[in-house]
């Protein structure tokens, strides 16, 4: 996983370097597709429940699962959230980040930092001994002090063999959906924590692809997310170089 995971940050650090006006999304999803392979591995989204593409390109008021097109041309001042995911040896790294297209405007400065903030909320909150709702709570409490909204219904989760693993991990205490967020966290245990934001209402609409999630209020959003291993003490960030 720490391998899998380094061939995420890797694909990130691509994204980030790719990353201008006049560049589509098919054009990121091509790049970090070849990087992925160029590393012995395989994206982990390609064909996930019919996904069509190797990453989700998101911009603006899309949140997450958007699919990248030769149609969508990023344009000065844009917000793009790219989330990627890849398969090494049985094993999955997942994790996402989002760019400004440019220079960023405070607001959307705010977004961004606010939405790290979260993440990094949440990671220190992974340790032994701590409960899955910590994690949870540290994440809520960062994103509504700053007047935000986390996207509802949709969570981090567990991760290793498979990308999608128990537990679930809302964003929102009241995004458990009956299920008991009190798990006890042990050593070994391998999550994706990812913050959704939105600055507006956190409540979700699908569009007609019957994948991009959008803001149901158009209102910006950021999407920032790390493969975790909790530790003897602090957790081992897996996405990261």
């Amino acid at each position: 996983m720490r391998h899998a995971g380094r061939i995420v940050a890797q694909a990130l650090a691509l994204m980030a370097e790719q990353i201008r006006p006049g560049v589509t999304t098919a054009d990121l999803d091509a790049a970090a597709e070849a990087l992925i392979r160029k590393e012995g591995a395989s994206p982990s989204f390609t064909g996930y429940h019919g996904f069509p593409a190797s990453i989700c390109a998101s911009v603006n008021a899309e949140v997450v699962h958007g699919i990248p097109s030769k149609k969508r041309v990023l344009r000065e001042g844009d917000l793009i959230s790219v989330d990627v995911g890849a398969i090494y040896r049985g094993f999955h790294g997942d994790a996402a980040m989002t760019y400004c297209v440019g220079t960023p405007t405070p607001e959307q400065q705010r977004l961004m930092d606010v939405t790290q903030q979260a993440l990094a909320a949440g990671i220190a909150q992974a340790r032994v001994g701590n409960r899955l709702w910590n994690i949870i709570r540290a994440v809520e409490t960062t994103t509504r002090a700053a007047g935000y909204d986390v996207l509802h219904n949709y969570r981090g989760h567990g991760i290793g063999r498979e990308m999608h693993e128990d537990p679930d991990l809302p964003n929102s205490l009241s995004d458990s959906l009956g299920r008991p967020p009190n798990l006890p966290l042990k050593a070994g245990m391998t999550l994706a924590i990812e913050p959704m934001v939105v600055m507006g209402s956190g409540e979700p609409k699908v569009l007609d692809d019957g994948w991009t999630v959008v803001s149901a209020d158009g209102t910006l959003s950021a999407h920032f997310e790390h493969t975790i291993a909790i530790m003897d003490g602090e957790a081992e960030i897996l996405t990261r170089l």
